[in-house]
């Protein structure tokens, strides 16, 4: 029985890392595709790394970056195509309606209020 994992590690200077492991196999790693919206992308470096082990490096294309959440796909080629990994890139517009973003506004607005609030403690005593 065999056991293919492939965890992403980081993205960084536009090209996203991860490190396939495949388990119970003599074979080479198995042919991924990735693919963005249904289309495939071009560009997937397999390497070796030791025995059952190899990185991968996908340079993101810039033309595939735009505003909203971008998300790319890797599956084995080969198959019924099983998804081993995705990944997600946000950018632009949807940022402000993140809930992150609305985390810090409402931070914001709470200090606001506490020195607000401090000042009139301070006034009425």
């Amino acid at each position: 029985m065999s056991a293919t994992t492939l965890t992403s590690t980081r993205i960084v200077e536009g090209v996203w890392e991860g490190v396939l492991t495949r388990v119970g196999q003599d074979e080479g790693a198995p042919a991924l595709v990735v693919s963005h919206l249904g289309e495939e992308v071009g560009g997937l470096e397999v390497i070796p790394a030791g025995p059952g082990e190899w990185a991968l490096r996908l340079p993101i294309p810039a033309r595939l970056i735009s505003d909203g959440v971008q998300t790319f796909v890797i599956r084995e080629a080969d198959g019924a195509g099983e998804v081993l990994e995705s990944f997600a890139i946000v950018a632009g517009a949807p940022l402000a309606e993140d809930l992150r973003a609305e985390i810090d506004l409402l931070r914001e607005e709470l200090d606001l209020l506490k020195q607000a609030f401090r000042r009139h403690c301070v006034e009425t005593a």
